[in-house]
């Protein structure tokens, strides 16, 4: 029981950090850096409290009331409807919508057009009130001319940009929501099913039946799995995912691959992806495997635990990368990129060639010192009765903590920006 409970602490570790890299990633998609708050919709939501964001395609905001139950929904215009302009820019209104899904007012968050025109339709009683009842479709498909919906006297342009930005807005989202692409399975999904049924049996399958089929297996890897298909898991990978959502219906193999990656280790102690699917490997091992041992070099203690570290301190850049939106490309910080050669950086090419000529002279020395991937995946392997909860398990509890830090960090950031306490 003592290992289960190291193991499920160690995936609640995982599963804190992605998500909130997640929430972070939402609230910046909706928010910006002009966040809306409960404030701005007491005056059609009396009880509003607090505003929780929906990572759905509707890409809104709940209204919750002071226990947490639902009171309505709010989604604003900008900057979704960026190419919509006024008189002199854009002006970003929020649709209020009741529980029901109707709309239940309009309001003004905030404007790049002529104050006294954006002043001039907050005071006009009917403009903003033409919306009043109409369900979220009913919106989307509203004929404005039809509907009676003209410009306010004095602010035409800036009106009526406000009433079709509202109608694209909610049409995107619908639209979008109907759009959704449902489960799909193509030859290369297919494809990463057999690569994961090849590898359970290197890993599992009879020992002379490995041993005999290892260095072909390997080069099957190289071919298919790294130059042919180059579907292989990356830092790049999980924070994209993290962020932006798991494509179960687009890339269902490349999901089950990543499971599988996580899961086997976690039940059985064998590092599945590294040792049996990743390519980078399997190229470093027949390097080890054809060179003349006069060339390997033997490590020191002292070293090797230093090297140790930096796979970690990767891991540590890529979070902050993932949390600050920092201009950095993570596909730069490992080599797998390099193996997809007609869009390879320059970066990921050098880390992969250093790599390999690591490898010549010290076995598997980017998966050991230099893999962020490679770490992460191990960090939730079992490791049997003489595991114990280590210095690794207490470093990745202050980066769920420094993770927890960032992300409120941001909302502190943008609230402090609009003027809030």
């Amino acid at each position: 029981m003592k290992q289960l409970a190291l193991q499920l602490y160690r995936f609640a570790v995982v599963a804190t950090i992605a998500w909130l890299i997640r929430d972070v990633a939402v609230r910046q998609r909706i928010q910006g850096d002009s966040p809306v708050t409960a404030a701005e919709v007491v005056s059609l939501i009396p009880t509003a409290a607090s505003l929780r964001p929906d990572d759905s395609a509707r890409d809104g905001l709940f209204v919750l009331d002071r226990t947490g139950r639902e009171l309505g929904y709010v989604v604003r215009t900008q900057p979704t409807c960026r190419d919509i302009l006024g008189y002199a820019g854009t002006t970003d209104a929020l649709v209020v919508l009741d529980p029901d899904w109707k709309i239940i007012g309009l309001k003004i968050h905030a404007s790049e057009d002529t104050e006294s025109y954006v002043r001039d339709i907050t005071l006009d009683r009917r403009f903003l009130k033409k919306w009043n009842g109409l369900s979220w479709d009913s919106a989307a498909n509203l004929d404005l001319k039809a509907a009676g919906i003209e410009g306010v006297s004095g602010a035409t342009m800036t009106s009526m940009a406000i009433a079709q930005s509202v109608k694209a807005r909610l049409k995107l989202s619908r639209d979008e929501i109907a759009a959704a692409t449902p489960l799909r399975f193509a030859w290369r999904d297919y494809a990463l099913l057999v690569v994961l049924a090849a590898a359970a049996l290197m890993a599992f399958g009879p020992t002379s039946f490995r041993h005999r089929w290892k260095r072909p297996y390997q080069f099957a890897l190289i071919l298919y799995v790294g130059l042919i298909a180059g579907d292989l898991l990356a830092q790049k990978l999980f924070v994209g995912w993290s962020r932006s959502g798991i494509p179960w219906t687009t890339a269902p193999g490349l999901v089950f691959l990543a499971a599988a990656a996580l899961v086997v280790p976690f039940t059985t102690g064998k590092p599945l992806y590294c040792h049996q699917i990743c390519p980078h490997g399997a190229a470093q091992e027949l390097i080890s495997h054809f060179r003349p041992a006069r060339f390997q070099i033997t490590l020191s203690g002292p070293v090797i635990r230093g090297l140790e570290n930096f796979p970690f301190a990767l891991l540590v850049l890529t979070l902050l990368v993932a949390l600050t939106a920092l201009p950095l490309d993570l596909a730069g910080l490992e080599p797998f990129a390099a193996y997809i050669l007609r869009s390879a950086g320059l970066a990921t090419l050098t880390v992969a060639a250093v790599g390999l000529i690591a490898a010549f002279f010290v076995p598997q020395a980017y998966c050991r010192f230099g893999c962020p991937t490679g770490a992460l995946l191990n960090f939730v392997r079992a490791r049997g009765a003489a595991d114990r909860f280590s210095r690794r398990d207490a470093v990745a509890l202050v980066l769920v903590g420094l993770a927890a830090l960032l992300n409120w960090k941001y909302l502190a950031v943008i609230l402090w920006m609009k003027g809030l306490p």
